[in-house]
């Protein structure tokens, strides 16, 4: 089978299931932190100012920031899908590396960075005192579950950074001037919201075939002779 097909089969099925467990829902602003987060460390790498994060309940958010100038402000509004699709994948390289301690603790991380300095707003920051504690407390005292915890963070994770660049590839086409991140973009620059609408979307497919791949192959290789093991840098 076709590896996009895969892919975007797989992606499909994993949406699917994701939603059947309870509270799961909940899961889904942590997609949304990373992609505001990705966006206030760009401001602060180009000397920019951070004003404030906001997290709402429709896992949507915003992040607000000063002093960046045109060029720089294309740049800072590039970071956020990006950024969510390059976590994503980096999320699933730690597991196959066998570190997803390594992803809890920085995934709690940033959730802590976000809640102490940027992130405003009663359910930004009750979301992220409840995530925070709970990433505590499977780290100390769920070792047996943690693992699947973390798959479950990851796929999740993975999952909302396709479903939201493809929502705004959508919305770049039958709404541009709503398009987010795109329309901004369309902005700043001389190429249209669909340009980078379907740069976002096809951006995040491209990482998703790499996370999933990352996935597969460690659990194809688990039980191989470590003599024989082969991986691709």
């Amino acid at each position: 089978m076709n590896k996009w097909l895969k892919t975007i089969l797989f992606l499909m099925a994993s949406v699917f299931l994701t939603r059947m467990i309870p509270f799961s829902s909940l899961f889904r602003n942590l997609d949304t932190m990373i992609h505001e987060f990705a966006h206030a460390l760009m401001t602060l790498v180009l000397s920019g100012k951070v004003l404030r994060i906001e997290l709402y309940a429709d896992h949507s958010g915003v992040t607000y920031s000063s002093m960046l100038t045109p060029g720089r402000s294309i740049l800072v509004s590039l970071a956020g899908y990006i950024g969510a699709s390059l976590f994503a994948w980096l999320l699933f390289y730690l597991y196959r590396k066998g570190r997803h301690i390594w992803g809890l603790g920085l995934m709690t991380a940033v959730a802590l960075v976000s809640l102490l300095l940027y992130v405003r707003g009663e359910f930004g920051m009750l979301w992220l005192t409840g995530f925070i504690a709970l990433n505590v407390v499977i780290m100390i005292f769920g070792a047996k579950i943690s693992k699947y915890y973390y798959l479950l963070l990851a796929f999740i994770t993975l999952e909302e950074s396709v479903v939201s660049a493809m929502y705004i590839g959508w919305a770049s086409l039958t709404r541009p001037s709503q398009a987010g991140d795109a329309a901004n973009l369309a902005q700043q620059t001389f190429l249209p919201a669909l340009f980078w609408g379907t740069l976002f979307a096809l951006f995040a497919l491209w990482c998703a075939r790499g996370a999933l791949t990352l996935f597969f192959r460690k659990e194809g290789t688990a039980n191989a002779p470590r003599s024989r093991r082969f991986d691709r840098a």
